[in-house]
């Protein structure tokens, strides 16, 4: 072990999209931002429906061009909007018809090249990143915190920060090891999902859009398909445990496409490429969103579910929101983490719940599916499925229980 303790102003543990963008935000300010990711990059990812809002984010860090210049190489779908089906019933929803201001489209993306963009885009700022290296230990310290990392070669050093950020999604290091993971409000849900060449020859068909539909039997099973301007697409299926058979991922998701009518004829000519994969018991949460010299950013404090794809979006919301703050911190001022950070971002956070809550319940498919829609509700709407939860302008995110049970009421009179 190399017994030399390293030294950093900011670690970041996990170099996806949330841990990238601070990572720029931070350098920006002069700080020496080191990143340690586990995985070497390009790696696959879930989360590749990104939200008109993740561009403001992109832009502040200095990342919004990489993307855009490289979109047309990298398979990058341009977004408008969200396409729904149930039992034959088709609407959509266009995002650049939305309450708030700000950008109306985006990207749809794989994640694996979308999040090296990200990485390499903050390396060229002026972050360190450190692929292969794994944060094994935590240590509070009087001045910051020590992480005890193993290398590539297996070999072991220590390296102390001022401040530390757990980028580190699903692998959720710090709320691991500081014994911070709580239950999640949410019940259980399965994801079965792969790549496919979608052959799709319907001419009615929007690749612009991702599409959500509504298995035809069950309210609280759907199906994602997220096309990429390849001619690929990314397939997916939600449910419970009860609702899945033991069986190898492809097959099982195979067979859900067959069970409706819409899909199965969509996607008759599909092929499947590369691995089919489970994510099983994927909601999470945590007793805490920061600590005395850390913080957790995205899906390494709360992942909700992956209907409206909010994932990215709350993580790029977290990187935004945190990296002025531990700014701050370095520079000797006095942060309040609960009321300028974790508030806040649980604020938005909190507003996406109530439409999973609603979407599972079926009362929000109801709403989607109503024939007589106002006009300036469904902008409010719109701009809430297009990331902008934490507009406090939009009465439909100040009040999110309140207003939307009140439109559920009056859809299903």
């Amino acid at each position: 072990m190399n017994t030399q303790i390293q030294q950093a102003d900011v670690i970041i543990i996990g170099a996806g999209p949330s841990g990238a963008v601070a990572a720029s935000l931070l350098v920006k300010k002069g700080w020496r931002v080191v990143v340690l990711e586990q995985q070497v990059f390009p790696r696959f990812s879930i989360g590749e429906s990104l939200l008109p809002q993740c561009m403001s984010f992109l832009a502040e860090a200095n990342l919004e061009e990489a993307v855009q210049s490289q979109a047309q190489d990298l398979g990058f779908q341009f977004k408008n909007g969200a396409a729904f089906q149930r039992r034959g019933q088709h609407t959509h929803i266009d995002f650049t018809e939305k309450f708030s201001a700000g950008p109306g489209t985006t990207f749809q993306v794989k994640r694996a090249d979308f999040d090296k963009c990200l990485a390499d885009g903050a390396m060229q700022q002026g972050a360190e990143i450190r692929y292969q290296h794994s944060v094994s230990a935590y240590t509070d310290c009087e001045d910051g915190a020590l992480l005890s990392v193993i290398d590539e070669n297996q070999q072991r050093y220590q390296i102390k920060g001022r401040f530390v950020l757990d980028a580190s999604g699903f692998g959720r290091v710090l709320p691991r090891l500081l014994n911070l993971e709580t239950p999640s409000s949410f019940p259980v849900r399965w994801a079965f999902f792969s790549h496919f060449e979608d052959n799709i020859r319907d001419e009615q068909f929007d690749r612009e859009k991702i599409l959500i539909n509504i298995h035809p039997e069950f309210k609280d099973i759907w199906y994602w398909l997220i096309p990429f301007s390849d001619g690929t697409a990314s397939i997916g299926v939600v449910g419970k445990p009860n609702q899945f058979e033991p069986q190898e991922p492809l097959t099982c998701l195979n067979q859900f496409i067959e069970q409706d009518a819409y899909l199965s004829k969509l996607l008759a000519n599909r092929v499947a490429k590369g691995e089919a994969r489970a994510i099983k018991g994927y909601s999470a949460n945590v007793s805490s969103l920061y600590g005395e010299h850390f913080a957790l950013l995205g899906n390494a404090g709360e992942f909700l579910d992956p209907v409206f794809s909010s994932g990215v979006t709350i993580a790029l919301k977290s990187a935004s929101l945190v990296a002025p703050l531990v700014d701050s911190y370095l520079r000797g001022e006095k942060v309040d983490f609960e009321k300028q950070y974790s508030t806040p971002l649980q604020q938005g956070v909190n507003c996406f719940r109530t439409y999973v809550s609603a979407w599972y319940d079926g009362s929000f498919q109801d709403v989607i599916f109503y024939s007589e829609q106002n006009q300036q509700i469904r902008e409010m709407i719109s701009a809430i499925l297009a990331g902008y939860a934490w507009d406090l302008d939009n009465p439909f995110v100040k009040q999110s229980d309140k207003r939307l049970n009140t439109l559920v009421e009056l859809c299903q009179q």
